[in-house]
């Protein structure tokens, strides 16, 4: 991975003119180079870009290093895949309703991988670093937890102003954001509904940043409701128009989860462990030939009710 300067100096030399991005799924992956650090926007199962994942995988990426708030479904599929051997994140479960992954336990115990945890608040903060554009940023939080002595890269210094112990939390400027969203002109301006997540840092600490979408709109629409812009356009470098692409994961105000694929998947990971997600990837990842095939495999029934259940936020 590059330096802290190295990162910043690519970002501060990018190209942030107003052209259109929009390319296919795969061109748009091809950006993601090996031994890339990549950050995922969303959070546990929502909004999380499962499209790009799934090309990722399609495209046999290795040495990855796999950041994100909250790690779900995706980091077992990464990891059996041999696209990634080191997690930086908070907590890696499928949901709260079931556990903690099989798949990491496995890993960690084995020292398969690296399973670096920081606390939830303090993975934001090195985000929040990173988008800044500052080396670190102080705070209090972890001090008093197990977690901050097993943390090589954090240090600490006494406050100048109260002598009180802080932590120095480094930023984390990934080479590569992948997000999902709603909605995205051809430019990169992304406008997103329900909880932000740590999206927009993340786009602006990342050095290239990959954004699917449920549908792709004009950027006269976009410019009468600029409020709803989360990250803009100089931010973005690839645009791609992917409806469905957090299933089986949620995407607010479109869909909920698709919990009845969901729940075949834990059983397969919890019931088999790493052989299970290796025969979930050869079906479903490796099988279809398209996004479209895999969804299609999944069920119309499925998505469908998956659809109905997630806009009725606009309904109540």
């Amino acid at each position: 991975m590059k330096s802290y300067r190295e990162l910043r100096e690519v970002i501060d030399h990018k190209d942030r003119g107003l052209r259109e991005k929009v390319m296919s799924l795969k061109e748009a992956v091809g950006l993601i180079k090996d031994g890339d650090q990549i950050a995922a926007g969303g959070c546990h199962y929502s909004r999380t870009p499962m499209a790009v994942i799934w090309e990722m995988i399609r495209q046999k990426k290795k040495d990855l290093v796999y950041c994100r708030s909250i790690t779900s479904t995706e980091g077992d599929l990464l990891l059996v895949a041999g696209a990634t051997k080191h997690v930086i994140t908070s907590w890696f479960s499928p949901g709260v309703t079931w556990g903690v992954s099989r798949v990491m336990r496995h890993y960690t115990e084995k020292k398969l991988a690296v399973f670096e945890e920081w606390s939830h608040m303090t993975l934001g903060l090195r985000f929040r670093a990173g988008a800044m554009g500052i080396p670190f940023i102080p705070a209090r939080s972890m001090l008093g937890s197990d977690i901050f002595p097993r943390l090589s890269d954090i240090k600490e210094m006494p406050c100048p102003y109260t002598g009180d112990k802080l932590a120095l939390i480094p930023a984390l400027n990934p080479e590569v954001a992948i997000l999902h969203t709603q909605r995205c002109d051809p430019y990169g301006n992304v406008q997103s509904e329900g909880l932000p997540f740590m999206d927009q840092d993340i786009a602006l600490a990342a050095n290239r940043v990959i954004v699917t979408t449920e549908r792709i709109i004009s950027n006269e629409q976009v410019r009468r409701s600029p409020d709803h812009t989360k990250i803009p356009f100089f931010c973005v470098d690839a645009v791609v128009e992917v409806p469905f692409g957090c299933l089986p994961h949620e995407c607010y105000g479109e869909y909920e989860p698709d919990f009845q694929h969901m729940d075949f998947y834990v059983k397969l990971m919890m019931g088999k462990g790493p052989e299970g997600v290796k025969e979930y990837l050869d079906k479903f990842i490796f099988g279809p030939e398209s996004w479209n095939d895999y969804l299609e495999m999944t069920g119309f029934k499925n998505i469908l009710q998956a659809m109905v259940m997630g806009r009725r936020v606009y309904n109540d």
